[in-house]
């Protein structure tokens, strides 16, 4: 697979992603809940799945030390306005194990 250093702009067509903050109470408890939206046309959602396998087919030890380092993870930066829509929340689509180690960072916590 051809790596690409610099990224950006690999979102084609219109991709709409944001958080969707709400509160319920229920028997005198207020419970919070996030729900991650994404919603876009056909050319958008394909753009992302392209993005997503290509993240999920790249073999991160073949790329070069100076562009992921022993124990970095490979990551895509969608910005709002850029890649998304003005209203998006930025996202970042990454790879959870880490370069040569395939260590998982300290937050994840297996279903």
């Amino acid at each position: 697979m051809e790596y690409k250093q610099i990224k950006g702009r690999e979102i084609q067509g219109i991709l709409d992603v944001f958080v969707a903050r709400s509160e319920a109470e229920e028997e005198r408890e207020v419970i919070q809940s996030n729900e991650i939206l994404i919603h876009g046309n056909p050319e958008g959602l394909k753009s992302l799945a392209k993005l997503l396998l290509k993240i999920a087919d790249l073999n991160q030890e073949e790329v070069d030390d100076k562009h992921l380092p022993i124990g970095a993870r490979e990551h895509f930066l969608l910005r709002p306005g850029i890649e998304l829509s003005a209203s998006s929340d930025q996202v970042v689509i990454g790879r959870i194990d880490a370069k040569t180690t395939g260590e998982f960072y300290a937050r994840y916590i297996s279903r």
